[in-house]
């Protein structure tokens, strides 16, 4: 099986529900990013911090796959598809994608403050006084900006391997993940699906630019890894 490695961003999700990543007046649901998703916001102000993410947590319950998702399950049967998305929520792991690495964390799970390995799986509120089994506070098990990206060397290490890569939804404005794309071997085929699509420079790879959302790009893309192996009946 060929492996078809797989970068997500907001806009596949946005297609079932879920908010971009940010408005166009650079607000997260009319907070400063700064003041819910970074270490200094959490100190400053942890309840707020925790009822933002608790509304999303809601949020994301309430919403299902869409086309995109589902289509890259799919494809599960005819090539070894990994992965790599900035995206918190489950929407992958719901359609039945197998392989994932969630490079800023994961909404429906929490962890410890002072023990990073305590990890844990979270569907409802999230409120100061939920402790681990050693009385420290639970927090989101968020990559809050100014944090280290724990999975980055394993999903570099991944992106190397790839025989196809996959681009979705991401303005690959957000480091260090936007720079996964380079460690793509030069001879390997690049599809970058966004409706409005950032400009790729310095790629040598045979790059196609699909300037659609989700759903319709992964529909086009789904037809031609079809067509190349011969089997689009299966499809």
């Amino acid at each position: 099986m060929k492996k078809i490695v797989v970068l997500t961003g907001a806009g596949i999700s946005a297609e079932s529900g879920i908010k971009t990543f940010r408005d166009a007046d650079g607000l997260w649901e009319g907070h400063d990013i700064m003041e819910v998703a970074s270490p200094i916001g959490w100190k400053k102000n942890p309840e707020l911090v925790l009822d933002f993410y608790n509304k999303r947590r809601a949020q994301l319950l309430t919403v299902k796959p869409n086309k995109a998702h589902e289509i890259l399950s799919e494809l599960e049967e005819h090539f070894d598809i990994h992965i790599i998305t900035q995206n918190v929520d489950d929407l992958h792991e719901r359609a039945g994608s197998n392989k994932v690495i969630h490079l800023h964390g994961e909404l429906l799970k929490v962890r410890s403050i002072s023990n990073e390995n305590f990890v844990i799986d979270w569907k409802h509120d999230l409120i100061l006084g939920d402790l681990d089994l050693e009385g420290n506070q639970l927090r989101p098990h968020i990559v809050w900006f100014g944090e280290d990206v724990p999975m980055i060397e394993h999903a570099i290490d991944v992106v190397e391997t790839a025989d196809i890569l996959i681009i979705i939804g991401t303005s690959l404005q957000v480091y260090p993940a936007a720079g996964l794309m380079n460690y793509v071997d030069q001879n390997v085929p690049v599809y970058y699906i966004d409706p409005n699509p950032a400009t790729i420079y310095d790629l040598p790879n045979e790059l196609k630019v699909l300037p659609l959302t989700a759903v319709e790009g992964m529909k086009i893309v789904k037809e031609e890894l079809a067509n190349s192996i011969q089997k689009t009946s299966d499809f």
